[in-house]
């Protein structure tokens, strides 16, 4: 049996009086990736928000690591090894690449911080060669990449991500779900949301098919892949019963 790292149970999320995530439960093995797929609108994104602390659900149960952390502040998540890289550019324009990075450690600490940089820089030979060089002034493949690389500062045993590939060329997109393989191979588990479903799913180990915020198909990725029917389901006409 899959050594489970997160796990929802009956949760119900939303704003005000409209739900988005509806009684949704699933399973993600430690030191995997899985892709969450589906419709716009059928709850992905909010799956990382409620998972990072960022809505607070209104039913269910949330653990990470057999340990309940329903609620709980993103802060105290990022304590407990849980990054977030949110859709669109979140880094400081008129700010360095070392000062973006910097800022990534905040809650290590200077010290630790610097110790970590180097080794981040590592996976981003690109990155690396613009250190001082403003954020704004990098390509959009080269912002994503710190993003993530301020991310991996903090050595994460989970990394949620949203859309890594928007904006970017197809070739840089490959070397982003690369690196994302050789997180999960060394163990960080990837729970990621990405609208360039076929590629994605080549670097994937299962998917979750969302519709209306509820669980539609939880299958290792390679059968997504081989499955005929898969435009079908990718656009939002997914009525499989859920299940592994």
């Amino acid at each position: 049996m899959a050594d489970i790292c997160i796990r929802f149970d009956d949760v119900v999320a939303g704003y005000k009086d409209f739900m988005i995530l509806n009684n949704l439960s699933f399973e993600v093995p430690r030191g995997s990736i899985t892709l969450l797929i589906g419709p716009n609108g059928a709850g992905k994104s909010t799956v990382l928000k409620t998972l990072f602390g960022l809505l607070k659900p209104r039913q269910g149960r949330i653990t990470l690591n057999g340990q309940d952390v329903t609620g709980a502040h993103s802060r105290d998540l990022l304590a407990q090894g849980i990054a977030f890289v949110p859709q669109g550019r979140n880094l400081f324009g008129q700010l360095s690449v070392y000062e973006n990075l910097e800022l990534g450690g905040i809650t290590l600490g200077m010290k630790t911080t610097h110790e970590r940089i180097p080794e981040v820089l590592d996976f981003f030979p690109r990155v690396k060669e613009r250190l001082h060089s403003a954020a704004a002034s990098l390509s959009g493949g080269e912002q994503k990449q710190l993003e993530i690389g301020r991310a991996l500062l903090l050595r994460p045993q989970v990394l949620l991500i949203d859309e890594p590939s928007i904006g970017l060329s197809p070739l840089v997109v490959q070397d982003v779900f690369k690196l994302l393989r050789r997180l999960a191979d060394q163990g960080t588990t990837v729970l990621m949301v990405e609208q360039n479903v076929k590629s994605a799913l080549k670097y994937s180990d299962d998917a979750i098919a969302l519709e209306s915020g509820r669980l539609v198909l939880h299958k290792p990725a390679a059968e997504i892949l081989a499955d005929p029917n898969m435009e079908r389901l990718f656009l939002g006409g997914a009525h499989t019963t859920a299940g592994r």
